[in-house]
């Protein structure tokens, strides 16, 4: 399965002699310590490696990389020491407040983080509420990175600010999932007995005219091992616990800003491990009527045509597709 090296350190390969005078072929060995020294220090890069020995001739990998750093959380004995709960909020406290009573309801303690970047803020003053006011506008995806900067504990889970904590939203449960699966990184539940998820496809181009994705609506892979109701997709709905760290890499690019969900996903494909489970949880705020707000939430076309041609760019598309099942 081949042999992995730190760069610009001599490894001797296992299995292979030390002396070079049993047999003359086996200098090739000092030229094999020789390349591992000198390879980038900066890349991770797989060397085929070419060992002759008489009439004989092997060939096997090495990768050259930097060993990574382990990073730890305290996990404590309460679920506030192991999730903060993060939301973004524009121009909607009233549906903030709602949400933030039925988190007291039944999380006391846990942290809330709101990233705010309404244009006339207003301060909030809860408990074990971490309030981040942005300039105005600044967006969706902006307003979901900032919030998850912030947090300091193994997982967040992401809401909606007129989501509604109900006796179903076990965050506990969800964690066990977590802890049992190390594998994965997100963790979808449903919103209003809604588990939205889907599929992405992806395939590679030549280069010069870029690849194609397709996204298709309720389709799941295999189940997690001892959780039936859970499956492994490749995206799911705006409730989901995820592991801070894992999310950190992909981040949410903060160009997007009124329009984008799933975009998270496609810039994770390939990254993430994510699951569906449908038996937890959450609540949804019945709609008021807010019309400032609605303006800003309804864009028009071309902040979708802007999100197209970011992605094209970007991610170096030719075709985007997205179906729909049932």
């Amino acid at each position: 399965q081949g042999f992995t090296v730190r760069p610009l350190v001599p490894t001797l390969i296992p299995g292979t002699v030390r002396s070079f005078q049993y047999y003359s072929g086996l200098c090739k060995v000092c030229q094999i310590l020789f390349r591992v020294d000198v390879l980038n220090l900066f890349s991770l890069i797989f060397q085929s490696v070419h060992f002759s020995f008489e009439l004989h001739e092997a060939v096997f990998p090495i990768a050259i990389r930097q060993p990574t750093v382990p990073v730890l959380f305290d996990m404590g004995t309460n679920i506030s020491d192991q999730v903060t709960v993060t939301t973004k909020t524009f121009m909607r406290y009233k549906e903030l407040k709602v949400l933030i009573r039925s988190l007291r309801q039944f999380y006391k303690d846990v942290v809330l983080i709101v990233a705010d970047d309404s244009f006339t803020p207003e301060k909030i003053t809860e408990e074990n509420v971490l309030q981040y006011i942005m300039p105005g506008g600044q967006g969706w995806f902006a307003g979901r990175t900032l919030a998850v900067s912030q947090v300091t504990t193994k997982y967040f889970l992401w809401v909606d600010d007129d989501f509604l904590f109900t006796e179903k939203t076990k965050i506990e449960d969800l964690v066990k999932v977590m802890e049992a699966t190390p594998e994965l990184d997100v963790v979808g539940g449903s919103v209003s007995g809604n588990q939205f998820y889907f599929s992405i496809a992806y395939e590679e181009g030549d280069g010069d005219t870029g690849g194609c994705m397709e996204r298709k609506s309720n389709i799941k892979f295999q189940s997690l091992p001892n959780y039936p109701q859970c499956s492994i997709v490749n995206g799911v709905v705006n409730f989901f616990l995820a592991r801070t760290d894992a999310v950190n890499r992909v981040r949410f690019d903060p160009k997007l800003k009124r329009v984008a969900h799933s975009e998270f996903f496609m810039d994770g494909l390939g990254q993430l491990m994510v699951a569906s489970c449908g038996h937890v949880s959450i609540g949804h705020q019945p709609r008021g009527a807010n019309a400032q707000y609605g303006r800003f939430r309804h864009p028009g076309k071309g902040d979708v045509q802007y999100k197209l041609q970011l992605h094209y760019y970007k991610n170096h598309l030719q075709s985007m597709t997205t179906q729909k099942t049932i």
